[in-house]
């Protein structure tokens, strides 16, 4: 089976972070799968989310990757895609792509329901107890109305919620169920032109539960905290209590955040083990030389540093996520430092497939810097109406508006200080770097039509004076 068009498998994560791939940097993590597709493959060690307008920063996070828009050209915090938007799946499918969608999907169904021809094992919502997680059969007539009975919060609250799906494999983990569906449906696959398997995985989002093996091979004692762990947030960033800060206590503890940072590398390595086993299913089909690969984390998290362990923030540990193309056309054992944003991956897919890129997509192909090419000059970068961010190659400025006002503002030398320690703003010696980099931030904002946003109005109706 060789298809005139590769194939392509994406692999996407939840609460990955960009330093998480054992291959890639970090000792403590072990990934042998992702690290075979890092190393086959194209690194973007520097790729970015925007941010988010949302709490929830993973859904307009997958909306943009889905619609290759930028933040405020997304729809209502990305809890809907409009008709009118193109959205990736269903572009690869109008030209003749089989397209198959399974796990979680935070946007509305109807996104799902034009996205994909097939499906199994589909999860819609933002998080769930992974041992009992609510998921759809494909749904052809894309209804998926049905709801099951109300049960207690996998929180741990009295709260009980209802929980949309039309069945339970209670006692299987969100992972190995998501992968199972992929590889099952590669190894089936009959059609006559190439398929676009897309596995949007709960995982490594908490609750952070997993196979015990997995929970063995880390040893919270041997945990090496990061730099920049810190007790708590220097100051008010407006969000230090929201719900991804209460699953640990005030201040934070070393123990008890070394405990957590074991959990998540354990959640990572069993989702290396399933995503192992997917690429082991395209293999066996005879169609590895003819497949496309995209591993993807739709946000970071901060699990200790600064303080914070939510990805409310604009920290490179929150906006900074993993980036690995592998496969059919793309340079072998490439790593690049260049600025890219996720919501590249639709115009870069289009490129490397020939597959028309939609007009109204917003994003850049990444194969000319695949290639060698220079990425964004600039990112720019936001969190509701609280903080407004732009990042450089070397620098980085973030602006605050706490409590009516405009209540902080970081520079950073992320050359010299990649941790985000030293805030030079107020040092005379950067005053000329922290000026071009207000102006750069303000032509971003008017180039992303963030004022036009209600985040942007209320954030910015406190900070322009001030700038």
């Amino acid at each position: 089976m060789t298809a005139a068009k590769p194939n392509i498998v994406f692999l996407l994560t939840d609460d990955q972070r960009f330093d998480t791939i054992g291959a890639l940097g970090n000792p403590q993590i072990q990934t042998p799968n992702m690290d075979r597709l890092a190393e086959s493959g194209a690194v973007f060690t520097h790729a970015h989310i925007p941010g988010g307008t949302s709490g929830a920063v993973c859904m307009p996070s997958r909306a943009m990757i889905h619609t290759g828009r930028t933040l405020f050209h997304i729809t209502d915090a990305g809890r809907r895609i409009s008709a009118d938007q193109s959205l990736l799946c269903e572009t690869f499918g109008a030209a003749g792509y089989h397209t198959f969608g399974t796990g979680k999907w935070h946007n509305e169904r109807e996104g799902f329901h034009r996205s994909f021809k097939d499906g199994a094992e589909i999860f819609f919502g933002g998080m769930a107890d992974h041992w009992n997680v609510p998921a759809y059969d494909f749904d052809p007539s894309g209804r998926y109305d049905v709801t099951l009975p109300l049960v207690h919060n996998p929180q741990g609250s009295n709260d009980v919620i209802q929980r949309p799906g039309d069945h339970v494999h209670a006692g299987r983990h969100s992972t190995d169920i998501i992968s199972e569906a992929a590889a099952r449906f590669i190894g089936e696959y009959e059609g006559d032109g190439p398929f676009f398997a897309y596995a949007a995985f709960l995982a490594p989002h908490d609750p952070r539960t997993m196979p015990e093996r997995y929970l063995k091979m880390y040893d919270p004692d041997k945990i090496v905290l990061p730099g920049n762990f810190m007790g708590g947030h220097p100051f008010d960033n407006g969000d230090l209590h929201g719900r991804d800060e209460q699953l640990a206590a005030f201040p934070r503890d070393p123990d008890e955040t070394r405990r957590h940072i074991a959990e998540y590398y354990a959640m990572i390595s069993h989702l290396d083990d399933r995503i192992g086993d997917i690429v082991e299913a395209v293999r066996k089909k005879g169609v590895l030389d003819d497949t496309i690969f995209i591993l993807a984390g739709d946000n970071g998290l901060a699990l200790g540093r600064h303080g914070l362990f939510g990805k409310q923030n604009l920290y490179e540990h929150s906006t900074r996520v993993p980036l690995v193309f592998s496969g059919q056309g793309i340079p072998r054992g490439v790593q690049t430092d260049a600025l890219v944003y996720l919501l590249d991956i639709f115009a870069t897919l289009c490129e490397l497939t020939g597959v028309g890129a939609p007009g109204d997509i917003e994003g850049m192909s990444l194969v000319p810097v695949m290639q060698g090419a220079s990425g964004r000059d600039a990112l720019y970068l936001a969190y509701t109406d609280l903080q407004r961010g732009v990042r450089t190659e070397r620098f980085k400025l973030i602006e605050y508006a706490v409590g009516g006002r405009h209540s902080m503002t970081q520079l950073f030398d992320l050359d010299a200080d990649p941790l985000e320690l030293n805030n030079l703003a107020g040092d005379p010696s950067h005053a000329a770097t922290l000026g071009d980099l207000g102006k750069r931030l303000l032509h971003l904002r008017d180039e992303w039509d963030d004022r036009e946003s209600d985040w942007g109005r209320r954030f910015w109706s406190v900070v322009e004076g001030d700038m």
